[in-house]
């Protein structure tokens, strides 16, 4: 298996591609923007170690991008995942293994829907942190987790399955029991809309400066995502997900409560050049609504676990507090 299309040229498009073709796969890239891109990429990690690598495709033609791959791997915003995956179907053997690297903004329920039957595979959480330096050239790898924790369905060999994406991601590698596993986290859909819910549900006037979004978080923002996580738990039991699948917030996070649940997230070296997501003005900083902190948090990720635990009478009101704000803040 060494023949990869990364679908997306954002952050995650972009280190990927780069890293994965330094290792020697054949990477096509397929992006709206084929002609920004350098023939050579260019990854620096946070030890300093840099990993450079030439795509051996870049375009924006979806055939000529999957032709012969032997996996994709979708990096992209929940709202782009259904409408892509029916723009590749027509150029896909059945035997190409989809993948989206973001698996909590709808990834599985789409593919389902679009692509019955197919090998597939998705993150509980993504690989690393990254970011981008200059776009569709070079790029930052933040910080690699301890493990990656996958769901798969339908990939006959998945031992050497599993094995690839542990060479891929240079990070030992768990396969998950069922995709609600992944499908569900309580990662970015709890952890950042707690976090903007505590920062702007009241009263939003523009600041001086931007905020740190890690490294200033507060104990309302924990103790408002200790509540959403309960809720969450409550669904997963209903699910008969696995005890310990998705491990709690404050569990994932080493923490006993909201104050050593601050602080624990205060520490942690690869979130704290993180800024919050706000854009500038003439009359001082203000929320960015369009941000994906919004645009996929909400409608992508909290609003399928509202639902679900709608289907399931689970009771949710701090989730549905926080979603019902962010929805209406969330551009249409």
């Amino acid at each position: 298996m060494n023949k990869i299309c990364i679908i997306g040229g954002g952050n995650l498009g972009l280190v990927c591609s780069g890293v994965f073709a330094s290792k020697g796969y054949q990477v096509n890239i397929l992006s709206g923007h084929p002609e920004n891109w350098s023939r050579e990429l260019t990854i620096t990690d946070a030890n300093g170690k840099q990993f450079i690598g030439s795509p051996a495709l870049i375009t924006a033609d979806a055939a000529a991008a999957v032709a012969g791959v032997d996996m994709i791997l979708l990096c992209l915003p929940g709202y782009l995942i259904k409408e892509t995956l029916k723009r590749i179907k027509p150029f896909l053997a059945p035997s190409v293994i989809v993948g989206s690297i973001v698996a909590s903004t709808g990834f599985f329920f789409f593919a389902h829907d679009v692509l019955p039957g197919w090998p597939l595979f998705g993150f509980q959480r993504v690989p690393f942190i990254s970011r981008t330096v200059e776009y569709g050239r070079s790029g930052l790898l933040l910080g690699y987790k301890k493990e990656l924790n996958v769901a798969v369905e339908n990939i006959p060999d998945v031992p050497s399955f599993l094995t690839e994406i542990q060479r891929m991601f240079s990070t030992p590698v768990s396969l998950l029991d069922t995709f609600y596993e992944a499908a569900l986290t309580n990662s970015n859909p709890i952890l950042h809309t707690a976090r903007l819910y505590s920062m702007w549900s009241g009263e939003v006037t523009p600041v001086p400066n931007n905020s740190h979004f890690y490294a200033e978080w507060t104990d309302e923002a924990s103790s408002l995502m200790i509540e959403m996580d309960r809720e969450f738990q409550s669904l997963l039991k209903a699910l008969n997900v696995r005890e310990g699948a998705v491990p709690t917030l404050l569990d994932y996070y080493e923490s006993t409560d909201a104050a050593s649940l601050t602080r624990k997230i205060r520490s942690i070296e690869a979130f704290k050049p993180i800024m919050s997501p706000m854009i500038q003005t003439p009359q001082g900083w203000i929320p960015d609504f369009n941000s994906r902190y919004f645009t996929e948090d909400f409608p992508f990720g909290l609003q399928f676990i509202k639902q679900l635990a709608d289907k399931h009478n689970i009771p949710t009101p701090h989730i549905t507090q926080v979603l019902q704000w962010g929805l209406s803040k969330t551009p249409k």
